[in-house]
């Protein structure tokens, strides 16, 4: 599969970036999350040559099948965001090969990787804030008290809440589910836990989110093209 529309793609993206900041007036960096679920390591090669070194993956053994079949020096510029739920026994697959799981969601998945974690892991807390009930993710109720919880275990380091918003158009809807995110990062922040990362918005969705203040979106979709019939991030 040919990804050469990427660097066109990744160059719109960065403009719609722009716009959002300056109407929203934020100035923040926003990290772009490449997730190449779905994609063979070729999309990952061609997500490093486009300057995109944050790869995401919801399954933790699609990324380390992925790592086998790429280059050694190539992969070790690659920073992996696990963005998918993660299961407990899955746990011990983490520590020492992904920077960053995005999708903490229980003090119970918190404390089996820090008992898994030779070295400090970046860590977010998802928070489930439409109250879908088929995703993950903590409600907006249990999220001051698990992050009080997670910061305080001492390999894992907490940087900040993720969430998705429903899956629809509704630009309104999108809004309030990012816009109540920030919110409740806020609350936590007066609680003396400092949550730098809003990791919010994916490809149908993303505008609204950096407009509403994100620091970290992830595409797949609007940056190499559809998967087929499965809907993607």
């Amino acid at each position: 599969m040919s990804f050469a529309a990427l660097p066109e793609r990744l160059a719109q993206v960065r403009a719609e970036i722009a716009r959002q900041q300056a109407a929203g007036g934020w100035t923040h960096a926003v990290t772009i999350v490449a997730v190449t679920k779905g994609f063979g390591p070729e999309a990952v090669t061609a997500a490093l040559e486009a300057g995109l070194a944050d790869i995401g993956e919801n399954r933790v053994q699609e990324a380390l099948d992925k790592l086998e079949k790429m280059d050694r020096v190539a992969a070790q510029g690659i920073r992996w965001h696990l963005i998918g739920h993660l299961q407990r026994n899955k746990a011990k697959l983490v520590p020492g090969r992904f920077a960053l799981v995005q999708s903490v969601d229980s003090l119970e998945l918190a404390e089996e990787l820090n008992r898994r974690s030779r070295e400090r892991l970046r860590v977010l807390l998802q928070v489930n804030v439409a109250r879908e009930p088929q995703k993950s993710g903590c409600t907006p109720e249990e999220a001051p008290g698990l992050a009080r919880q997670i910061a305080g275990l001492g390999q894992l380091q907490l940087d900040g809440l993720m969430t998705m918003a429903p899956f629809t158009d509704d630009e309104d809807v999108q809004r309030r589910t990012f816009r109540s995110l920030r919110a409740l990062r806020d609350t936590i922040k007066e609680d003396g836990v400092w949550l730098p990362t809003l990791s919010m918005g994916m490809s149908a969705d993303y505008a609204t989110a950096v407009a509403e203040g994100a620091t970290a979106i992830r595409l797949g979709t609007v940056l190499f093209g559809p998967r087929g019939k499965e809907t993607t991030p």
